[in-house]
C-alpha cells in the first residue's frame, strides 16, 4: 500500500483495498489490457487523495506492476513529528547519571550523516531481487535521486532514492524488514567538495 499520511491513509486502508481486489480477483476472465485500465483508474483515485504528483511513477505490463513514490518529508517536518520520549526521574537516593556518559550514547548526526527514510508502511529490501548485490553499500558515494533501496507494499515495489549526494555511512535496516513510514533506511554523509 501507498501511504497517503493522515485520514488519508486510513481511506486508503479501506476504500482502495475495495477498490483494488475486483482488478486482481479474477482469475484469468479478463485481458492484461483491461486489469491495467482499472488499475490505472485505481492510482487516479490514489493521486487525487494524495494530492500531490509522485517524484516516480513506473508501470511494467507484463503482469501489470505500477510503481509510485514520493520524496520523503523535509527532516525537520519528521523530526518535528516524532514524540520526544520522556524522561525518567531517578528512584531517591539513587546517583544522578554521569553527563559525559550521556553524550556518548548519543550518535553525533553530522559524524554519520542524515537519515534518508521509508517512502511508505512495508517491507524493505536492498536489492532488486534474492541473491543479487544491493543497490548500494556502506563507504559508498551516490548522487541525488539514486536507487539505495526498494519498500514494497501491496505488490508495489516502491523505489527508495537519495534526496541528496552523499556518502553512504549506515544501513539502518536489513533486508526484509519490515518499516513505518519515514522510518531511517541510510545515513548519507554530505560528499566533500575540492
Amino acid at each position: 500500500m501507498v501511504d497517503g499520511g493522515g485520514d488519508n491513509g486510513r481511506l486508503l486502508t479501506t476504500e482502495l483495498a475495495d477498490a483494488w481486489l475486483p482488478v486482481f480477483d479474477r482469475g484469468g476472465e479478463t485481458s492484461p489490457r483491461q486489469l491495467l485500465r482499472e488499475a490505472a483508474a485505481v492510482v487516479a483515485e490514489l493521486l487525487a487523495l494524495r494530492g500531490e504528483r509522485p517524484t516516480t511513477f513506473n508501470v511494467r505490463i507484463g503482469d501489470v506492476s505500477i510503481e509510485l513514490g514520493w520524496a520523503p518529508p523535509p527532516p525537520a517536518a519528521a523530526a518535528a513529528s516524532a514524540a520526544a520520549p520522556a524522561a525518567v526521574p531517578a528512584p531517591a537516593g539513587a546517583p544522578a547519571p554521569a553527563p559525559e556518559a550521556e553524550a556518548a550514547a548519543e550518535p553525533e548526526p553530522a559524524e554519520e550523516g542524515e537519515p534518508v527514510t521509508a517512502p511508505t508502511v512495508g517491507v524493505f529490501y536492498r536489492a532488486p531481487s534474492p541473491g543479487a548485490d544491493p543497490f548500494v553499500r556502506e563507504g559508498e558515494t551516490v548522487a541525488a535521486g539514486q536507487q539505495l533501496g526498494i519498500v514494497e507494499a501491496m505488490k508495489l515495489m516502491i523505489p527508495v532514492e537519495a534526496d541528496r549526494a552523499g556518502t553512504v555511512t549506515r544501513v539502518l535496516r536489513a533486508d526484509g524488514d519490515a518499516v513505518e513510514y519515514a522510518e531511517p533506511l541510510f545515513l548519507l554523509a554530505p560528499v566533500e567538495v575540492g
